[in-house]
């Protein structure tokens, strides 16, 4: 199968809900996946599917499945540029500040779902460490209370912090944020987001678990995706990346 075809079939299988994992093969067209069959523990008869989150063992896995309407919540609403059919519920394993594998959720646009993927995946084998991983719905579409939770999310139909009459990036659903604390942004008017984030723009570098840098893990794992990062802006907004530049 071609790569361009093995991509496509793997769009639609993840829109159907399928289960997915990463493969231990170097990937085909820059996308690090592989639809797997079940997998079965050794020595046993049965085991979890493949994209079934066990915290026994540490492995990349992630399912897809449409947005249900209480994982969207006053993230959306009826004026916000994409409907709900077109955004997707992504839930994987990431690693924690713990030194665990932990589940995380993320919504996302269905174009965004293979490039999501790609960078998650080179993130775990890397070990770098998140938070947490929550809907904007856990959050009732509060960026600042997400910020200052220290928590990773992509898709919320908001305006810019710090710019109330522009919209966001991650209103489109093709944006993501990653450890606002160890990744602030800094305004138009200087005011670092979250509050009390202010010494992780004093010094960034790789004694500091959960900082994005350059050439590091996240933002490779962006650039080979083509996605742009927020980080090398004149105000950086180290958190932020996003498939348009914006």
């Amino acid at each position: 199968m071609s790569p361009r075809a093995a991509v496509a079939l793997l769009a639609a299988l993840c829109a159907a809900g399928v289960p997915y994992a990463p493969a231990a093969a170097a990937p085909t067209a820059g996308v690090r996946v592989a639809l797997t069959a079940p997998w079965t523990a050794p020595g046993t008869a049965t085991g979890p599917a493949a994209g079934d989150f066990d915290p026994r063992r540490p492995r990349f896995v992630a399912r897809v499945s449409p947005v249900p309407p209480d994982r969207l919540g006053r993230s959306h609403g009826a004026d916000c540029p994409v409907p709900p059919a077109e955004l997707r519920l992504v839930r994987l394993t990431h690693w924690g500040f713990d030194g665990t594998v932990h589940q995380g959720e993320l919504v996302v646009h269905e174009r965004a779902v293979d490039p999501v993927l790609h960078v998650f995946a080179k993130a775990f084998e890397e070990r770098f460490p998140i938070r947490k991983m929550r809907v904007m719905a856990a959050y009732g579409g509060d960026d600042a209370a997400a910020m200052a939770d220290d928590n990773t999310s992509a898709y919320n139909c908001r305006a810019v912090t710090g710019h109330p009459g522009l919209r966001s990036q991650h209103s489109y659903g093709d944006a993501v944020d990653i450890n606002p604390a160890e990744n602030p942004y800094v305004d138009r008017n200087g005011t670092v987001h979250p509050p009390g984030a202010t010494a992780y723009l004093a010094r960034r570098d790789r004694t500091r678990p959960g900082v994005v840098l350059p050439g590091g893990a996240v933002a490779a794992a962006f650039a080979e995706v083509g996605w742009q990062w927020g980080g090398r802006w004149n105000l950086p907004d180290y958190q932020h990346f996003s498939a348009n530049g914006h």
